[in-house]
């Protein structure tokens, strides 16, 4: 992969600013950046979705596979199983008859040099999926991902982190040249993922990768894309995520002593062309150096470099606005069940205390998403009850981001009155926008920009009942700590569903309740008391496909 001066503007904010970089074959790259860096967008732009500006980016005979952050199944897949739908990433019986009739044309016009090319083509196609293992390949590929209980299951009926689970698994199968995967890890289990990060490993095509998993990134990669928001520039460095962090942050550190200095020579030089400015007309001498100087004013404030964002926390009220009652919500005997299905829940009870941090967890498909829409009214129980005190009020966070107005902007779609608007701004820079970023409508947003808005937003309704799902499936390591000072600082309380041990220890979570498999036999867990970060990751482990 060759990219070369790549250069790219929203409106007329830039994004990419003379960009180059290259890559080997068999590299396999972590790509980092901060939210809105334009990485999803460079992924883009490699698949002929996105128009660059100025440049290109050469891929020669390479085949691609995508996986996205948002994964969306096709309707017409509906009623399809998941074995047929990972096998069609290998379409060999389509390529086998278009081969057919090649040679059948080739028999009428044995000179055709363009049949025969043709031909040699589609051979070449059906090599590249490597027949003689496709069974092999796929079986493998089922199992380790522990989609063997799935196969024979039609898409529709799918939660959607097995929809997830299951898209990763073609894009894997196809065994594409060049892999394009944009926040892989978001649905993955423990055991998964490190099966997963072996198969890329060894992988041997090229693999891009965008993750906010520096654990994942350092056991894949080789290489490291960074996409600096500050400057919209890429730079490429050698070795994994850890290898970059180190490298970058001496770069960084050498470049803040490089602009220490520059301002401090800038500010020589304005004190003297000051004081020749105020010179007495007689003084030619003074005034003649302090026009000189004034032209090395302007060419190093023009060489002066951009020096790195640094965030700062604002201290706001973020207290809900009245106080709910000493069990803000109560679970009574829930039981659930979508049609033709076993029951998700049978007699399921707990209750929260006010001020709790209480976190759900559990296999995919297992019910979670569900229980949190039962909770909130979205989904209808089959018996029992969800009892909310008087004055329990709720802000519910969906990973669909429902709550957000795409044609608005930023600033619009998170308004209270509770905040004026210097206050609202202050909020918002806590979620990483500043001064113009608010004016930007949702709909040119990254995922990652789009849930901060989104959870700036339930914050801002100062409800006394927050409830989370999966709330920083698109967010980088140094982003997902930023969110959780947030919320950890909100004396309401919380449900929430989270796969993310880190993000879990930021916010606070006091207690946390385990929904058991009972299909694959798996205890019932259930509420788990005075909760810390080594339970947490016990239970993960104990439980290998929890998220």
């Amino acid at each position: 992969m060759k990219a070369e001066h790549l250069s790219l503007h929203f409106g007329a904010t830039p994004l990419y600013d003379d960009c180059s970089f290259h890559f080997e074959d068999t590299d396999k790259v972590g790509v980092v950046g901060v939210n809105g860096a334009g990485k999803s967008t460079l992924f883009k732009i490699i698949l002929g979705i996105e128009k660059l500006d100025e440049g290109k980016i050469e891929l020669p005979g390479m085949r691609l596979g995508y996986l996205p952050q948002e994964i969306k199944i096709n309707k017409s897949h509906d009623d399809v199983t998941v074995w047929q739908y990972i096998a069609a990433a290998r379409p060999v019986d389509e390529l086998q008859e278009q081969l057919n009739g090649e040679y059948e044309k080739l028999a009428k016009y044995p000179d055709s040099k363009a049949i025969t090319q043709r031909i040699m083509d589609l051979q070449d196609l059906i090599d590249s999926y490597d027949v003689a293992n496709f069974d092999y390949e796929l079986l493998k590929i089922v199992e380790k991902m522990n989609l063997q209980d799935l196969i024979d299951s039609p898409m529709k009926n799918l939660s959607g982190g097995q929809k997830s689970k299951v898209a990763f698994a073609r894009v894997l199968f196809e065994n594409a040249g060049l892999l394009l995967l944009d926040e892989p890890t978001n649905h993955l289990d423990v055991e998964t993922k490190e099966f997963v990060a072996n198969y890329l490993r060894n992988y041997r095509g090229m693999v891009l990768v965008i993750s906010h998993d520096p654990e994942f990134l350092d056991t894949v990669t080789n290489k490291t894309l960074f996409l600096n928001k500050t400057t919209h520039k890429t730079k490429a460095y050698n070795g994994n995520y850890t290898a970059f962090r180190r490298q970058y942050a001496e770069e960084k550190a050498e470049q803040d002593r490089r602009i220490t200095e520059q301002e401090r020579e800038i500010k020589r030089i304005e004190e003297f062309v000051e004081r020749a400015r105020n010179a007495k007309r007689s003084n030619t001498a003074l005034i003649r150096q302090g026009h000189v100087r004034e032209k090395m004013l302007d060419r190093k404030l023009s060489e002066l470099e951009v020096r790195e964002e640094e965030y700062q926390r604002v201290a706001l009220n973020v207290s809900p606005s009245k106080q709910s009652g000493k069990t803000p919500v109560e679970v009574q005997n829930l039981t659930f069940h979508y049609d033709d299905k076993a029951p998700l829940f049978e007699k399921l009870s707990f209750m929260l205390t006010r001020g709790e941090k209480f976190l759900i967890v559990g296999e995919n498909g297992i019910g979670k998403s569900t229980l949190l829409k039962l909770i909130v009214g979205q989904l209808k129980p089959d018996d029992g009850s969800v009892i909310f005190s008087q004055n329990t009020t709720v802000a519910y966070y969906a990973q669909e981001l429902e709550i957000l107005n795409e044609r608005e902007t930023i600033l619009d779609n998170v308004k209270s009155y509770d905040y004026t608007d210097t206050e609202m701004r202050s909020m918002l820079a806590n979620f990483l926008f500043r001064g113009d970023d608010v004016n930007k409508k949702i709909s040119v947003l990254s995922p990652g920009e789009k849930a901060r808005v989104a959870l700036c937003k339930i914050l801002t309704k100062r409800a006394n009942l927050i409830i989370l799902d999966e709330p920083t499936n698109h967010f980088d390591p140094e982003t997902q700590k930023i969110i959780g000072e947030n919320f950890r600082d909100y004396d309401g309380t919380v449900i929430m569903v989270s796969h993310n041990p880190s993000f879990v220890e930021q916010v606070g979570i006091t207690r946390m309740l385990v929904l058991p498999s009972h299909e694959h036999g798996k205890p019932a867990i259930g509420i788990v008391k005075n909760y810390s970060r080594e339970q947490l990751e016990y239970y993960y482990y104990l439980n290998s496909d929890l998220i």
